[in-house]
């Protein structure tokens, strides 16, 4: 490994007790069993963890320590990455207020259509890398990183289509014809960054999976200068550079291609090549299961990201202070959710690792201390909220209507976060390392778009989204005290609150009644799969020559 690599790595928490690790078979059957029904792959010499010698409180403090390290970097790049979106919507905020209803619209278009697909489906690779990684077949890394790009290129096809319709489509939604245009103009130019955005997602998790956390920061802490000034040149700059509305997508797309292009640099030449595998027709084999799995994760991530949107519209019928304070409640929460779903990706990481390295016990605390980690977290920033709010909107805006309205909003934000920390490790970061994304997909469907179902009283063409709202989003119950009640944010907030304590308690219950060793079993059965793949190709590519 090079000195840079290793100084951007985490190392995996090992210790071993001497014992040899069973196979898959041996994990179905409950001991060793016989040659001829042994398991293709060589039994590995690889012995098991300590944790068995080791007392729980031991290893849980072990753990928290480690998600800790794990958190952090992933923490601190999402919280870069972010960075990138807020220059864009700052530098044409200033253009006019058409322009900035326009970006705003063609990002939330972007969202709901395309990158909460491409987050959904490359989520498969939070299952398959870090238990890949930590497995007697480390090169699986590389080889489920190729296979997941053939299946984000076509996934791309779609989006990209209704990217190049999107004006009609708006139109249609009756959006108003100036800012469905502008909407249409940034989706159109954004579209050139969306392959760049889509081999991110996967090339961030090839990385983090490996424990080279530090690579994505690296790479965007270079990129991000590059992309304040290209906003500033391209949309402000000097007669000779500036495009003015059209700068803002174009900048974002030269910077998720500048983050490709660094990581392509740095996979090649600084990163150790244990994970790669050298292109090949394996390729375009198993594709299934990738496919399963990202469906799953596509109604894991997608369903939640589109009842995130849906409630920033279900506020703009309440008012311009509702949807103002409703703006500053999002844009705080969504600030705030960085660090939640750093622990979330810690979590789907580390839990990923100890299975592939057949270690379930450590496997099941670990999970464990996730959740206390997410307690702590979550009540820090609860604390955070309240301590600070009756000032917090200040740092928005002066409008002591909008000040006096989300101080009072905020009790239910900070009852949100503890719900919303537990849902996001066990309902997310557990669920994706056990590869359960179609569960993890039925509970936010049954959470944000089946609790409850109510009327509500509205005309014309809002009473008909309202209707919509209330029978089949996951803030039924929110609409309703929002509209039927006349509780405004507070009812929304409510809704959301309840809708993620439902989250909470399911996936905590499915965690803790996780049978470790079956999910062991389960990559071990992976492992040997692709290794009868492998040798499947190998006689076909190097037939046996007939004996002389």
């Amino acid at each position: 490994m090079s000195s840079s690599a290793e100084s951007s790595s985490i190392p995996f928490q090992r210790t071993y007790d001497g014992r040899r690790c069973k196979t898959a078979t041996e994990y179905r059957n409950g001991g060793p069993v016989a040659s001829e029904s042994s398991p293709l792959l060589e039994p590995t010499d690889r012995p098991c963890s300590d944790s068995e010698e080791l007392s729980k409180p031991t290893i849980f403090r072990q753990e928290m320590r480690t998600i800790a390290t794990y958190a952090l970097p992933v923490f601190l790049s999402q919280l870069l990455e972010f960075s990138l979106v807020i220059v864009e919507v700052v530098s044409v905020g200033h253009i006019s207020t058409a322009s900035l209803a326009g970006v705003s619209l063609g990002s939330m278009t972007a969202s709901v259509t395309g990158l909460s697909v491409l987050q959904g489906i490359t989520s498969a690779l939070d299952t398959l890398l870090p238990s890949a990684f930590t497995s007697t077949q480390p090169q699986l890394v590389g080889l489920w990183a190729q296979r997941m790009w053939l299946v984000v290129c076509f996934a791309l096809l779609p989006i990209l289509a209704t990217w190049l319709n999107a004006e009609r489509i708006l139109l249609v939604l009756r959006q108003e014809p100036e800012i469905a245009r502008l909407a249409a103009l940034y989706l159109r130019w954004f579209s050139f960054g969306l392959p760049a955005f889509a081999f991110n997602c996967i090339s961030r998790r090839y990385f983090q999976s490996q424990g080279l956390f530090a690579v994505q920061n690296h790479i965007i802490m270079i990129v991000a200068p590059i992309n304040v000034l290209l906003n500033y040149l391209l949309v402000w700059g000097p007669k000779s550079t500036r495009l003015g509305f059209i700068g803002a997508p174009i900048a974002s797309s030269l910077s998720f291609t500048f983050i490709s292009i660094l990581s392509i640099i740095y996979g090649r030449y600084l990163a150790p090549k244990t994970a790669w595998h050298p292109i090949s027709s394996k390729m375009f084999s198993n594709l299934g299961l990738l496919l399963r799995l990202g469906l799953g994760g596509i109604g894991q991530t997608a369903s939640e990201w589109w009842a995130w949107e849906l409630v920033a519209l279900a506020a703009s019928f309440l008012g311009p202070l509702n949807l103002a304070s409703q703006s500053i409640l999002l844009t705080s929460s969504a600030t705030t959710f960085q660090a939640t779903y750093a622990l979330s990706n810690a979590t789907s990481i580390r839990v990923g690792n100890l299975l592939g390295e057949k270690n379930a016990r450590r496997a099941g605390v670990a999970a464990t201390a996730s959740i206390a980690f997410a307690l702590i977290n979550s009540s820090i920033i609860s604390t955070i909220y309240l301590v600070f709010r009756n000032t917090w909107a200040h740092m928005f805006t002066s409008d002591p209507d909008v000040v006096t309205l989300v101080a009072s909003v905020i009790p239910l934000i900070a009852l949100f976060q503890v719900m919303d920390g537990n849902a996001a490790v066990t309902a997310g970061g557990i669920l994706r390392a056990r590869g359960e994304q179609f569960i993890g997909a039925l509970l936010n469907i049954s959470a944000y778009y089946v609790v409850g179902r109510f009327a509500s009283r509205a005309n014309g063409y809002q009473a008909q989204l309202l209707t919509f709202l209330r029978r089949s989003t996951g803030l039924p119950l929110g609409v309703w005290l929002a509209f039927r009640w006349d509780m405004g944010l507070h009812g929304l907030w409510t809704g959301l609150a309840v809708a993620l304590t439902y989250c909470a308690v399911i996936g905590s219950t499915l965690c803790y009644r996780t049978d470790w060793e079956r999910e062991v079993a389960k990559v071990v059965e992976r492992v040997e799969a692709e290794e009868r793949l492998r040798k499947a190709t190998d006689e076909e590519d190097d037939p046996a020559q007939p004996m002389p």
